[in-house]
Order: structure tokens, then sequence, then C-alpha cells
């Protein structure tokens, strides 16, 4: 185990808050003098089937923990999940059944351990202690929280000032992520800053029931490619760690300059040297590094070196891959594009494929298609482009329905 300070030096790379630092410090000291590790908690409900980028930055940070040589511990809230963290929620959130959580628990932890050591995970459904808590002890954890001090977050002062519902249950759920600290005696918590609140809350919870309080290490929210917003996959500008290389590659090429400092100290293992000397020079070749390094992060060096090169050949180049995917068409190649782009899924829906035709987002071998009402000719090998990403290449069938 690395010296107190060297692992406090590697630790605070990229982090946005420790509370109280000087705990942590005490902590790291005592473990290694002890030889126990110390117990990283990070809770997480399996709200939806996929991890992003944003979320993997909390995820590596606790692999440099385990790596370091201490106890992650991974809270699956398949019973928080049923109640629906608030957090900066401007209504209440829709509330999923145990089996909807557990199922994308499955998934999750899928991807998951692509970061963690599976091996040196330790697994926790916190179904377990809080199915446990019968009337009594669901009053005696509300009891350790005032109304005032719930109020004190952002979401529901905002949501109490514009008069907008607040469940009752919503106020259950700062104290049952609370709850989970105190189940598995954490000493530290990790999360993203907009967690501040339910961690801190988890630490005021062990100190009233008599455990050490934990420490809050707080990572940044990542700003997803929109350049505003925080990386969410209900936003749709979200990154996916299981998402095809070429279309990793070319999402995060198409994130705005001014983000790829960040994304470089959060979403890869470079040093801060090497990130400067890249990002002082060119710009377009700083972020084809960025790309590759996520993509060779997730997928290997292979694929990362194979999605620069069709990024460069179809983009920059503008030569069309003979291994784009195939959309077969019958022998009789006269068609709607909008009913050939909805149908093959290259759009969400045929409005979607209208507005991105007026807008010159779809081609057909670099020639821009404009009119939605038009009825296009497509031959074997044509080209399909749509948006920034997305091209497919046309084969027709033939008559026994094979494509020639």
């Amino acid at each position: 185990m690395l010296r107190p300070e060297e692992q406090l030096q590697i630790l605070k790379r990229g982090v946005a808050e420790i509370v109280p630092e000087e705990e942590l410090e005490e902590k790291l000291k005592e473990s290694y003098r002890t030889g126990r590790p110390l117990r990283v908690k990070l809770g997480i409900d399996p709200t939806a089937s996929d991890i992003h980028l944003g979320f993997a930055v909390v995820l590596r940070k606790l692999r440099q923990w385990q790596d370091l040589g201490h106890q992650a511990v991974l809270i699956i809230g398949d019973r928080t999940a049923t109640i629906g963290d608030p957090t900066a929620r401007d209504e209440t959130r829709p509330q999923l059944s145990l089996e909807q959580v557990r199922a994308n628990a499955a998934t999750y932890t899928d991807q998951i351990f692509k970061i963690l050591d599976k091996n040196k995970t330790e697994v926790r459904f916190n179904s377990e202690w809080l199915d446990q808590l019968n009337l009594e002890g669901v009053i005696h954890l509300a009891s350790q929280m005032t109304v005032a001090r719930m109020l004190e977050r952002e979401d529901f002062s905002q949501r109490f000032r514009q008069g907008s519902p607040i469940g009752l249950h919503e106020f259950l759920y700062p104290l049952m992520q609370a709850y989970d600290s105190v189940a598995i005696a954490a000493d530290v918590e990790m999360g993203g800053t907009d967690q501040r609140f339910n961690i801190l809350t988890g630490r005021d919870l062990q100190r009233s029931l008599g455990q050490r309080p934990q420490v809050a290490f707080l990572m940044p929210l990542l700003v997803g490619l929109d350049g505003q917003r925080k990386m969410s996959k209900s936003l749709g500008n979200y990154i996916g760690i299981a998402e095809d290389p070429n279309e990793m590659f070319g999402k995060t090429m198409s994130i705005p300059d001014s983000l790829m400092e960040s994304w470089f100290l959060l979403c890869t293992d470079l040093s801060e040297e090497e990130m400067k000397r890249i990002l002082a020079g060119h710009p377009m070749e700083a972020k084809k590094r960025l790309a590759w390094e996520i993509v060779a992060l997730y997928h290997g060096r292979e694929k990362g070196d194979q999605a620069r090169s069709y990024f460069e050949r179809f983009f920059q180049e503008r030569e069309f891959p003979e291994d784009l995917p195939a959309v077969v068409i019958s022998g009789d190649s006269s068609a709607s594009l909008v009913d050939l782009l909805t149908v093959n899924r290259l759009v969400a829906s045929r409005s979607e494929a209208k507005r991105l035709m007026s807008q010159g987002a779809v081609e057909i071998n670099g020639a821009k298609i404009t009119d939605w009402r038009q009825v296009v000719t497509l031959r074997d090998g044509d080209v399909v482009k749509v948006g920034k990403r997305k091209a497919v290449r046309i084969r027709v069938a033939n008559e026994e329905g094979r494509a020639v």
C-alpha cells in the first residue's frame, strides 16, 4: 500500500470536493498504520439499462480506490430506485417496479465490471436491509431529519416555492440512501456533486446512530455532447460505454472544443503533462486523440485505431468504407426515403426524418435530399448518410430475396 500522502495525491486528481479533507487524511493514515482497507461506498439506482461516460467518471475513481488496496462496496439501490431519486428534479420521478429495477441491474453490473475489478468488489442490494425496516424502524429513521433540513435541498425548495407537488415518499429517499452507509459501515461515500446532500445526510445519520461518519468524496458532473448540461440518457447527450466504437468515436468528435480539457481529465488516464501537450496542438488532432483514448479504454487499442481510420475516411476524406452497415431493399428500388429511414431505424420517427431532410442532414452519395416528398431511386452500392454519424450502404435484393 502506498503511503497516505501518495494515495491522496492520486485520489485528488479530478475531484470536485472532499468533505472534510482532513478526515480523509486521518482515515488514510489509520488504514496505512493498521492495514485495514477503507470501505468506499458507491450507490447506484438502476433506473435505466446502460451506463454512460458521465457515470463512468465516478466508477473510474472507485477503481483507483481498489488499485490502492481499499474495499469498493457497490450498493445496488433496488429498493431506493422504486422510490426515485428526487435530486435535480422539478417534478416527482415516476416510480419503477422492483422487477424493472432488477432487470436494469443485470445490465448495469455487466457494464460496471468493464471498469471495476469484480474480484475486489463487494456488491450489495439495499433491499437486504431496507426491507427489514418495520414501521417502527421507518419512523425512527424519519425522526433523524427535519422538514426544514429537507427544504434546504435546492430541488425541494424550488418546487416548494413554485407550488409543485412534493411526495412524502421523496423525503424518505435521502434517509434510505443514508441508511445504506450505516448498514455497510462506510468510511467514504463517492458520488457526483449533485449527490452532495444525500451523501452528507449519510454522514449525519451515521453520527447520530453512533458510527464514525463517512467522508463525502464528490466528483464533477461530466458535461454532455450538447456542451451545456450534464451527460444524461434522458437528455440524449450521452455516450454509452458499450456503444459501437465508431459511434463512440464520432460522438466524441462532435463535442465543443471547450469541453476537451475536462473530458481528457475525467475520461482518460493520461497524465496532466501529456494532456497539456496534446491540447497545445491542433484542436482536430487533440480531439481525435481524446476519441481514440475513450474507445481504446472500453474496446481496446485495435478498435480505437479502426474507429479513427473509419472517421478519417468517412468524415474527413469523404470516402465510404466497404464495411458500412447494409440496408437491403427489394428489386423495385424506387422508394420513399422517409419510409426507408424510419423502417430501418436510422431515425426515431417519420417526423424526425422529415426534419432532418429539411435541414439538409440526409444525403445519398454525398448529394443532399431536402424534399421529404421526393421518391428516390436507389441502386446497389449507394450510400445513404443521416446526420453526422449514421450511414448505410444500400443492397438490392434479387428475386429470391437475397442481396446481390
